[in-house]
């Protein structure tokens, strides 16, 4: 009988290989670049990545500020969601107080500016307005609907297919997502979202063949433990579509 694979051994055994390639990397052999090359090489085609980051992340402002390259406008980014996420969370702000303090400070803003204006210049200067454009939240709205139709039609086909394997995992991932989401509420979830996508794609960028290297061997440890768990347990579950009794 094929061996039981249990949480505790998969943990074992991807912190030993975590450990087996930190031990391989102090280690290096005099001719290891070009094994190197052949390794990144590989993780390349492993990946489906034959392009830098920044033209996976769409190649645009939004890959810059991803990946820092203008470091003022990627910390102010950071900064300003950092603020946000401890005024709600440590000081306990509600988000109409917020809105209402904003509105305030611009109505007081505008009346000092109009009032104001003529007596420190001769010629009163017109007050801007603040107007948010309509097609930022039309381009927003469809960007959201968008992805969540996709969501919902994975689900589906998933919960459709006759799949009971791809059934079990999707369910399993779903709830270790509500597993988490007990722990934290969905601000900080968003946070914890925003502060990765601002610091993984950079610190990916710069240590990219040590990451590679690392993800490489984990995964060939995973599909091995996959095989093994395969073998002993998901083989035995009858595919196809279950048909129910009907009872008069």
């Amino acid at each position: 009988m094929p061996e039981k694979i249990t949480p505790e051994d998969l943990l074992n055994n991807i912190v030993g290989t975590f450990a087996e390639s930190s031990s391989k990397q102090k280690s290096v052999p005099l001719f290891g670049e070009e094994t190197s090359n052949s390794v990144t090489s590989q993780l390349n085609r492993l990946f489906g990545r034959q392009k830098p980051v920044h033209h996976l992340l769409g190649g645009g402002k939004s890959a810059d500020v991803l990946l820092w390259r203008n470091k003022k406008i990627s910390a102010s980014f950071l900064t300003g969601a950092t603020a946000v996420w401890v005024l709600f969370e440590w000081l306990n702000y509600h988000f109409l107080t917020l809105v209402g303090f904003a509105l305030v400070l611009l109505m007081l803003a505008q009346f000092l500016w109009s009032n104001f204006s003529g007596i420190i210049s001769r010629s009163p200067s017109e007050v801007p307005r603040l107007v948010v454009p309509d097609k930022l939240f039309v381009n927003i709205a469809i960007s959201i609907g968008h992805e969540i139709n996709r969501a919902l039609e994975f689900i589906q086909d998933v919960a459709l297919g006759g799949n009971l394997k791809q059934f079990i995992m999707v369910v399993a991932s779903l709830w270790v997502a509500a597993v988490i989401g007990s722990w934290c509420n969905f601000l900080t979830v968003l946070y914890i979202g925003f502060v990765a996508a601002h610091t993984l794609p950079v610190l990916y960028e710069r240590y990219e063949d040590q990451v590679d290297n690392f993800a490489y061997q984990v995964l060939g440890q995973l599909q091995h433990n996959y095989r093994k768990l395969d073998t002993g347990v998901l083989s035995r579950i009858p595919k196809g579509k279950v048909n129910w009794k009907k009872h008069d």
